[in-house]
């Protein structure tokens, strides 16, 4: 083994019992592109009776990096991981469990994407075998660095990820003893306290699987009993690091609809009535009254809702009826009332049931099937045409109207009303939905009330309506094959006179938006930008460097680099030059003089006679721009460097830093200091 400091990954692997799949799960550990001097791989037996202890040491006898240990079955997977941890060295933790196993590159990839970004978890992209459910939602793209609060990473709380040990060692984590959901608070702890989180989603780093013999703990522990503690641990760590407040319902949703509600409705039936009633109903409602305040009601969904106040209202005959029930209620049909629609559960508008009409609507839950089937130039006027439908709402009385929105803006929407007729293809429902076609145009120059749309970056939403009943969705991310381009750019005129060039395109979500008067055509660039990073000393100032095109000499044209935010703010620096008629430049931006909010930058080059129409160029987003801080009238201030638009302009989103994150990272860094 190396020395300690070389060791990055300690691979914690708990064996109960797990052959055959063991072999694998070690041999995945044992493959990583990483190498193995760069690795430690602990195997802990847990008191296993199958020929797990025999194989582990067959595979350490000719593998320096593998270290077993064998203790007694602590009757969890709690248990082993603890003792991995009490003897890891690595920067990095990585939990894999013996039935599974991972991606030859996946090691790599992770401390990578950790390394370059200052991440404390990485997730990896799951891969299931066998038909064992994994999450998709977070792993839909890469995500450098996010967090709990702006991507789905919540949504998994299994322990398969890359964790900065500091952060373990600094929160005093380790796993509790209980068979299930032991997992749960420990994820759940380190995502509230870690500083960034990053997702490898372009490549399967870990697989997971269901044992050939079924004996997976979440299948064998999974009753009550062998959750509670567990569901109880989970709300009190969110409690004790989130405030009440917007943050805190936001993640605490997550556990009302999987560890309370899900639970509540699939496992308390199967309980005997005494438990149920006299162990397990109480301690549901006592959570349904501490921690599900009525912002999470809701959000929820209704069946979840009716259960809520069920419990709240402590009617435990109710809640067992309700739950025992759902799969066939969750077949009835619904009624549209005054622009709502509601479930038509038994107990709706049943008076001796005395359940709120709130509990059962469902307007904002049903779902919006749209379809992008054009969207092209005519003329000067952009022509969108498709189809739209609020799913269970028959489309009579269509109203469908297309909404733009100025993105990070808090200008009034520009809405389009579109001209209903048959959809262009077959859709479901035998013709309840056939009239959900439409067609819309407008002219970006004169679309906002006869005048044209303001420079920035507009996204495009559909407003479905069918008999009084209206959802608004993003628009565009299912569209035909051909239309998988955006259409071209077109350069227009405005009633006054003004050059206005507007650029449809798809984000990396598939949906159509509009960058208007910012992007040029490359070939229209004024110079090329080479490189962004953060002034050695002044840490608030950004320096941009570049070089004039070929085709431009600096015959008395002004070259400025401009920051704009959505509100239509503007600060403009000078370029500065090279020596002896270089035609390099270096431009200082002061983002410390910015105010909050997201800005987007771009070089613009005038006419010499400062008369005629602008010539542009994107500052881009370079992959290694981290971010920055610095401190502004006493109070400490960021930059996150952000991609935007078509062609992945660099944005700056400045905002103050919370001060109790800020206590948060500097006590952290301080103990890594102390341990390391």
């Amino acid at each position: 083994m190396s020395a300690e400091s070389s060791v990055r990954v300690s691979v914690i692997i708990p064996a109960y019992n797990a052959m055959p799949e063991l072999t694998r799960c070690v041999t995945s550990a044992r493959e990583q592109t990483i190498g193995l001097d760069r690795l430690e791989i602990i195997a802990v037996n847990d008191g296993s009776t199958d020929g797990t202890a025999e194989e582990l040491d067959r595979l350490a006898a000719d593998c320096p990096a593998l270290r077993v240990i064998h203790q007694e079955n602590s009757g969890g997977a709690g248990g082993p991981r603890n003792t991995g941890l009490d003897h890891a060295r690595g920067d990095f933790v990585f939990f894999l469990d013996s039935d599974d196993y991972l991606g030859p590159d996946a090691l790599r990839r992770m401390v990578a994407m950790a390394d370059e970004n200052g991440t404390d978890i990485v997730l990896g992209r799951i891969a299931s075998v066998g038909g064992r459910a994994v999450p998709r939602a977070v792993f839909q793209h890469n995500q450098p660095r996010t967090d709990i609060f702006s991507s789905h990473a919540y949504l998994t709380l299994g322990p398969w990820k890359l964790f900065r040990r500091s952060l373990i060692e600094r929160l005093h984590l380790r796993f509790p003893p209980y068979r299930n959901c032991e997992d749960k608070p420990f994820t759940a702890a380190a995502y509230l306290n870690a500083s960034g989180i990053s997702v490898v989603a372009d490549y399967d780093c870990y697989y997971v699987r269901y044992r050939e013999n079924r004996s997976n703990l979440t299948l064998i522990a999974g009753d009550l009993v062998h959750r509670m503690d567990g569901i109880r641990l989970c709300f009190e760590t969110v409690a004790r690091y989130l405030e009440p407040g917007p943050r805190r319902d936001q993640i605490m949703r997550r556990h009302v609809e999987w560890e309370l509600c899900g639970p509540l409705r699939g496992l308390l039936p199967r309980e005997n009535e005494k438990d149920a009633r006299e162990r397990f109903f109480p301690e549901f409602r006592h959570w349904a009254r501490t921690w599900v305040t009525d912002t999470i009601v809701q959000r929820i969904d209704a069946p979840d809702r009716l259960l809520i106040h069920l419990l709240r209202a402590d009617r435990f005959e109710d809640v067992l009826t309700v739950a025992r029930n759902a799969k066939r209620d969750a077949r009835c049909g619904h009624l549209i009332d005054k622009g709502r629609v509601y479930w038509l559960h038994p107990f709706f508008r049943d008076h001796t049931a005395d359940v709120p009409d709130a509990c059962f609507d469902i307007t904002d839950r049903l779902p919006v099937r749209h379809h992008l089937e054009t969207a092209r130039w005519h003329g000067g006027v952009l022509r969108l045409t498709g189809h739209a439908y609020i799913e269970d709402v028959d489309a009579l009385e269509p109203a469908t109207e297309v909404v733009l929105r100025k993105y990070q803006s808090e200008r009034p929407e520009v809405r389009v009303p579109t001209t209903p007729c048959r959809a262009a293809r077959p859709l479901p429902g035998e013709g309840r939905y056939e009239q959900s076609g439409f067609s819309a145009e407008f002219d970006p120059a004169t679309v906002d009330d006869g005048a044209p749309l303001e420079r920035g970056l507009w996204n495009i939403y559909l407003d479905v309506r069918a008999q009084g009943v209206s959802r608004t969705v993003r628009f565009g991310n299912s569209r035909e094959d051909g239309e998988t381009t955006h259409p071209p750019r077109r350069e227009l005129t405005t009633p006054e006179g003004e050059p206005l060039v507007v650029v449809p395109y798809f984000t990396p979500y598939g949906n159509v938006s509009l960058d208007v008067g910012q992007v040029a055509h490359p070939l229209d660039a004024p110079c090329q930008v080479t490189r962004t990073a953060w002034h050695p000393v002044r840490k608030s100032t950004l320096v941009v460097g570049g070089r004039l095109a070929d085709d431009v000499a600096r015959d008395g044209r002004r070259l400025r680099l401009r920051a704009e935010n959505g509100a239509g703010a503007v600060r403009e620096i000078p370029v500065r030059y090279g020596p002896g008629g270089s035609r390099d430049f270096t431009a200082r931006l002061p983002v410390g003089r910015l105010g909050e909010g997201r800005w987007t930058l771009a070089l613009i080059m005038e006419s010499p006679d400062g008369e005629g129409p602008y010539r542009t160029a994107i500052v881009p987003r370079f992959g290694r721009l981290a971010g920055t801080r610095w401190f502004r009238f006493g109070r400490p201030y960021y930059a996150k460097p952000v991609a935007q638009g078509p062609a992945a302009a660099l944005g700056l989103e400045v905002a103050p830093v919370k001060v109790a994150t800020g206590v948060r990272r500097r006590l952290r860094r301080g103990w890594a200091r102390l341990t390391g």
